[in-house]
Parts: structure tokens; sequence; C-alpha cells
């Protein structure tokens, strides 16, 4: 997607249903007093798709805690006519992003409540109305990282995840996708259709969307075991099948690596998002200029032969399916279990269908896209201090987040690494996980005690920055290195392996660092003709002979 603790200090709790937890100089609304269970919406739009003319959104909640007297909505400016709870009216006060409704009566702790809020208007964000490249009349949502309210009263934090349903009326001329199995089509009024989406599985907020156009929809093949199926401007239909050619084997890939696909469907949609790509759960929205590499996209017997950037991108969407939706970051500081995954993710798909070579030369480009970053500025990829979320999605989240990833499946090796993968999944879909639940997952599947990697490559800044100096001794036939680590932060715990090639062959041995300064001496058959050190690459490290 998108180009983007150790300790916690727990707030005091006012009136409102969610905790504020001080994460360093961030606060972050977690769930507390309330969370949402299931939301309802339903939509109707104008004639040319610049205004709701009409809403209502009834949102299951499960109330946590005794004696809760406020159920606190994030909510944009749209007009707010009417509020409910279980049917009768509620004092509430909106403002200031705020829906707070007072609850007339003491609900215990484990009932269900439902509330309906009636409005209408233009959101101001989130649900982007505007024409799409065609200049056709669109609504597209567009919901991160925590813009969905802008149009949906909702608790507007990724750990709040719940199920959802859509039932939008639009012009008879549009087509409509949202998450979820498309449940039914109705005309319900002249002119008009009424599509019901239903998402049983629980997503986080920003990931739920609508889109509605007048859309090209192509279905490349009803024979796959998920539902597949495109939705693009009519000048993109030409387009669509080799652009998208990646989903297909991406699906399967991670499919087999990871688990099965987690949702009903998957729908790829060409149209109105601020990101290159948006995995919005089983939705996934694409930038409108996603098709416009030039001289453009000409037939191919290979989907590889596609550029390498639009095969990324589709993989890296779909990999979000898995990580990022099914399981979601507890925290904003958790996103790299995102980001990371997914970028890391889409290079597997590339080791898989085009080797190790690509594979090399992309996890390459990638770190040298974390150096830059990393030359002006040197955060924890962990971070739970910058205050402007679009600011997290850097090269700290994606291509460093990657490289610890690639950093574990070296050392680890790729039964025990994939295996924890499977298990931090599985023990966490639909829910949400922090970075200790992964590092929980990978020490209980590799025998390793993983605290120390954690604390460098995560929870500290940097990377190492390598200087290896070595010795031959002639009488004694011996080689003598000295390795050292120049980086400002405290050393990295990786233990580095060291190519020694004489003309008799290849000696690999393997360095175990105690410290910044680390000291070997063995003897050797011959004088070295060369050094190398991490030959096969397997750190994200600097390095200077």
């Amino acid at each position: 997607m998108k180009l983007r603790l150790r300790t916690s200090i727990l707030a005091i709790v006012v009136f409102c249903s969610t905790t504020i937890w001080a994460l360093g100089a961030r606060q972050e609304r977690l769930v507390d007093g309330w969370r949402p269970l299931h939301y309802s919406v339903d939509i109707t739009f104008d004639d040319q798709l610049t205004a709701i003319t009409r809403a209502r959104a009834e949102i299951t909640i499960l109330i946590l805690k005794e004696r809760l007297a406020v159920i606190d909505l994030d909510f944009g400016d749209m007009t707010v006519k009417s509020v409910s709870v279980n049917a009768s009216a509620a004092r509430f006060d909106h403002a200031t992003g705020k829906i707070n409704l007072s609850l007339s009566q003491e609900f215990t702790k484990g009932t269900r409540v439902v509330v309906s809020i009636d409005y209408y208007g233009k959101p101001k964000d989130g649900l982007i109305l505007m024409p799409d490249k065609d200049g056709r009349p669109s609504a597209v949502g567009d919901n991160w990282p925590n813009r969905v309210h802008n149009w949906i009263p909702t608790l507007d934090h990724p750990s709040a995840k719940a199920t959802v349903t859509f039932k939008v009326t639009a012009p008879e001329r549009n087509v409509v996708v949202a998450n979820g199995r498309l449940a039914k089509v109705q005309t319900i009024s002249p002119g008009t259709r009424t599509w019901t989406y239903t998402e049983s599985a629980p997503i986080p907020p920003y990931c739920m969307i609508i889109a509605a156009g007048q859309f090209a929809k192509i279905e490349p093949s009803k024979l796959a075991a998920t539902s597949l199926s495109y939705y693009v401007p009519q000048s993109n239909r030409q387009f669509a099948m080799q652009g998208f050619a990646p989903a297909s084997p991406s699906l399967k890939f991670f499919s087999q690596t990871i688990a099965p696909y987690p949702y009903e469907k998957l729908a790829l949609i060409v149209g109105s998002t601020r990101f290159g790509g948006m995995e919005n759960s089983s939705a996934i929205v694409f930038s409108s200029t996603v098709f416009d590499s030039k001289p453009g996209i000409q037939p191919i017997s290979n989907v590889f032969n596609i550029r390498r950037g639009l095969v990324t991108l589709v993989a890296h969407e779909i990999a979000h399916q898995w990580f990022g939706d099914s399981v979601t970051g507890s925290t904003w500081a958790d996103l790299w279990l995102s980001e990371g995954f997914a970028t890391y993710f889409a290079g597997l798909f590339v080791e898989r269908h085009e080797g190790q070579l690509p594979f090399r030369d992309y996890m390459r480009q990638a770190g040298e896209t974390y150096f830059r970053y990393a030359e002006k500025t040197r955060t924890p990829i962990f971070d739970n201090e910058t205050e402007d979320l679009f600011k997290l999605l850097n090269a700290n989240n994606y291509q460093k987040g990657a490289w610890v990833l690639h950093m574990l499946r070296s050392s680890l090796g790729d039964a025990a690494f994939f295996e924890g993968v499977r298990t931090y999944y599985t023990r966490h879909k639909n829910s949400h996980a922090s970075t200790e639940d992964l590092r929980a997952a990978l020490e209980e599947t590799s025998g390793t005690d993983l605290r120390a990697f954690f604390q460098s490559w995560i929870y500290g800044p940097g990377h190492p920055q390598y200087e290896l100096l070595w010795q031959w001794s002639k009488k004694r036939r011996t080689i003598r290195l000295h390795l050292k680590q120049l980086q400002p932060e405290p050393s990295f715990p990786n233990s580095i392996p060291v190519d020694l090639i004489t003309r008799n062959g290849r000696r690999r041995i393997v360095l175990n660092p105690a410290g910044k300064e680390t000291i070997q001496e063995l003897r050797l058959d011959a004088a070295p003709v060369t050094v190398k050190l991490d030959p096969d690459n397997t750190i994200l490290k600097e390095v200077k002979f």
C-alpha cells in the first residue's frame, strides 16, 4: 500500500468509552469501554454521485465495562439528523469530529446495543466524490489511515475491527462494488439500483469501502478458487487483463505459502485514491494512473514481462489481504507488520516466479531505498512518536521492515521462518497483533531467543556499519579478522558469514559479535585471495574493508 513499546503510559481515562494510550508523544484511541461488532451502512447518492442524499449507519456495539455513560463515535462534519439506541431516540452532541451519545440507562458489561445514526451531505474526505479518469461521475472510498469517520460514524482505529454490510443506492447506469459478497441487486425506485454487500470477516475501519461508477467489470476466470474481478474505467478495459495479470498467481502463491485467502472475493478497482494502491479488504483500489506506463502495456506471453513495478504493486496489495487486513497491527507503531510484510511477500512472489537473481536485485533496491532514508532520519521501525500518521509511510516500515523479515528468514531457516509466519497468521487471523506477537510465534517455531534481534532492529534505530580488517601471517599460516561496528547506535547481534577465498577454494566461517569489536584468528591452508563479508547479502548493512 501507499507511499507510508517497549513501554506505554496509561493516561487518565476520561468519560469516553475508549482509553487514550500515550505512546511516546503520540496518543492513540484504543478499544476500552465499548467496541463495534458490526456496521450496517445504507447510503443513497444523488444523480451525479456528488453528495449523499440519505445515509443510515446501524452499529452493533458490545459494552465492555460497567456503568458506561457515553458512547463516543468518531464522525466528520456531515449533517446528523437523529441518533437512537435500541430504536429509542438518544441525546447526543456532534462537534470537533465526535458524536458523544449519552446513554439513558446503564448497560451491564457484555450487553449488545444497536446505535443508529441518520445523516446526509458531502464528506470532506474518506469517500472521494469526483469524476473518474474518463470524466464520468464516481464515488470511491479512500480511508487510510483514519479518514473513514468522514463518511461513516466509527471508532476509527485499526484495532477496532468489525464486520460490515453496505446497502448502496445509485443511478442505474452505475456499477457498485464494496467489501464482501454481493448479496443482491434490487430496483427499488425507478432510475436507480440498490446493491447490498456483506463482509462476514471483521476488518479494520480504514478498509471499509464502497466504489460506484460506470465501471467496466471484467472477470478473468470463473473457475478459480477465489472469485476475482476487475472494475476499471471504460478507457482501461483493454489493459485490465494484462495489467492485473499478476493477481491470480499472487493469490495462489500466498494461499499456498501463508493460508487460504481470508475473504469472500477479491475485486481490483481502478479509481480515486491518493496512494498507488490501497489494500481495502476484498476490494483493492489502484490509482487511476496505474496503467499509464509509456509506451503502454503491450501484448505479452508471460505476466512477468510487464514492468516489475506493476507486478510488485499488485502482489504487494494482495499480500495485505493477509497482513494488514486479516491480521491488523495493534497500534500504529506496529505498521511494519502490514507494510514490511507486504513489501517482503511481494519480493517472495518475484523470487518464486522469476528466480534468485531478480529477488536479490529487488532486496538490493529495497536496501538502497532504506539507506537513503536513513541518511536523513534514524528512528526505530516501532515509532511511537511521529504524530502525522502519513509520515509513517516511510522506508522504515516498508523496505527496512522487509529486510527484517529477510534477515529472520536467513538466520532461522526457511522451515522455521515460514512455520512461524503461518503460526502468527493463524493465531491472529481476523484480529489484531503486536510486534511481540510475531516475536513469540517465531521463537516458538525456531526455539531461538529473538529479544536482542528485535531490540536492535525493531525497537532501536539504524543499521550496522561494518569495517572489516584482515591480516595474513605467512609464518603462522593464520588470518586475523577484526570486525568493527561504526554506527552510532549500539552493536547489532547478527551472526555474520564470511567467505575466505584462497587459491585452493572457499572456506566459510561465521563471526558472532558480542559487542562493537570482534576479533577472530584461524588457520588457513593458503593465503587469502579475497575476503567477503556476508557474501549472500543476508544482512541490511553498510561495509568497508
